[in-house]
């Protein structure tokens, strides 16, 4: 299997977990990740945010994270370079929907019948263009229901640790489910991974 490419979608305070995260992984099966963010230029840094929950908090706490490196110029990206998209989720989302070039990004993924991935707040981005989720179930931070609410797409509550995937699309709440989310993500990418003997491999 040849390697995808894979576009990130990030914005500043984007969550940590939802970038570093995916894209190690990706990276590890042999996948290629570029990590873009408007405004921003080849190896710009843009500040990440690492968010919890705890006792007697009703929403979350937000944390400043590590710098990340984005690793080409937004606005020379060229989508029919890259297999897939990815959006992270953290408070980045809310804001990068806002740039025309964010959504039309996304759009040419949908046109083109590629994998699009989200998790937690990154589904803000999706519903901001409604045609790419219209009657696809999703998922994501509960806080986005109601958005989702106000599109021909349907809610779905997963749990902190699953995810879901409809047609070309993979979805989750949060980055607790990573492992589910990656797991469906690649499924998605066509990406198979095989366990052999240790035996077996060392030979």
């Amino acid at each position: 299997m040849n390697g995808k490419r894979i576009l990130m979608l990030i914005g500043e305070y984007s969550e940590e977990y939802e970038i570093f995260v995916v894209q190690q992984a990706m990276e590890a099966v042999g996948h290629t990740v570029h990590i873009i963010c408007p405004e921003t230029k080849k190896g710009d840094r843009v500040t990440t945010s690492v968010h919890d929950f705890g006792p007697g908090v009703m929403t979350w706490t937000e944390h400043k994270g590590h710098g990340i490196e984005v690793d080409v110029d937004f606005d020379q990206v060229d989508t029919s370079d890259y297999d897939s998209v990815y959006i992270a989720g953290g408070r980045g989302p809310e804001y990068i929907r806002t740039y025309p070039r964010v959504r039309e990004i996304v759009r040419e993924f949908h046109r083109d019948d590629k994998p699009i991935a989200s998790i937690c707040h990154g589904l803000q981005v999706l519903i901001a263009v409604p045609e790419v989720i219209a009657g696809k179930k999703v998922s994501g931070l509960f806080t986005v229901e109601p958005e989702v609410a106000l599109t021909d797409a349907t809610y779905v509550k997963i749990g902190p640790k699953a995810a879901l995937r409809d047609g070309n699309l993979v979805t989750a709440e949060g980055w607790t489910a990573l492992a589910a989310f990656i797991r469906e993500y690649l499924v998605l990418l066509g990406t198979e991974i095989v366990h052999r003997d240790i035996a077996q491999a060392a030979e």
